[in-house]
């Protein structure tokens, strides 16, 4: 049976996505390593865990988590088709039925911004898990006089978190950011787009999208 702990402590998988990180680094890009995409596994996890989904659907909301990103091993460019493609035989391998790898790879496929859509619940607590990682931790240049707009994102901010609501009308993005590295600007102008796509996934979960930075709504 597939699960999500065979899928994590598979070493051909872990491979692929500590290589795929290793190549985004030579290209300057934020981390993509396993601490991503274990978190973004663990907040679809938790998303569908907390709308009261079926347990399995949000363990396969897990695993599409942990796989979203190797297809970066091939080229960032179309990254979520490619990863797919690759994570369907191991799906197989790892005894996924055709219903489950069919999720999982529809999920994979559809969840970064370029041509991203929230086709199922699944889908949809991918793209919130994803988006949702923004850390200090991700930044991988050591000298703050040359960030990027990325690393100051992800420089500024000190804390992060995506909560539900009892009702279970509302899903939040909370951030605390430190202004001296990043305005409020700043984290517009990068995230604005994702932002609206964390919008559509939770419509497709009859969800309310909040962001939340420094305790003002901006979304």
């Amino acid at each position: 049976m597939l699960t999500y702990e065979r899928v994590k402590n598979d070493p051909a998988v872990n491979t692929y996505i500590i290589q795929a990180d290793e190549a985004l680094l030579a290209l300057g890009f934020t981390e993509h390593s396993l601490a991503h995409v274990t978190r973004t596994a663990e907040t679809a996890h938790y998303i569908l865990t907390a709308l009261g989904h079926p347990a399995r659907e949000a363990e396969l909301a897990q695993i599409a988590g942990y796989l979203h990103d190797i297809g970066n091993l091939v080229n960032r460019v179309g990254h979520a088709q490619s990863g797919a493609l690759m994570a369907l035989p191991i799906l197989e391998r790892l005894d996924a039925t055709a219903e489950e790898a069919a999720a999982i790879v529809n999920a994979i496929g559809n969840h970064d911004e370029g041509a991203a859509a929230a086709t199922t619940p699944i889908a949809a607590a991918l793209i919130l898990g994803d988006k949702a990682d923004v850390r200090r931790s991700r930044v991988r240049n050591k000298d703050k006089v040359t960030f990027d707009i990325h690393d100051r994102v992800n420089y500024s901010a000190k804390r992060a978190s995506v909560k539900i609501n009892e009702e279970k009308t509302l899903i939040k993005l909370k951030l605390t950011v430190d202004t001296r590295y990043c305005s409020i600007m700043d984290y517009f102008e990068i995230f604005l787009g994702r932002m609206l796509l964390c919008r559509k996934a939770a419509e497709r979960l009859d969800l309310q999208f909040k962001l939340i930075i420094n305790e003002q709504q901006l979304v």
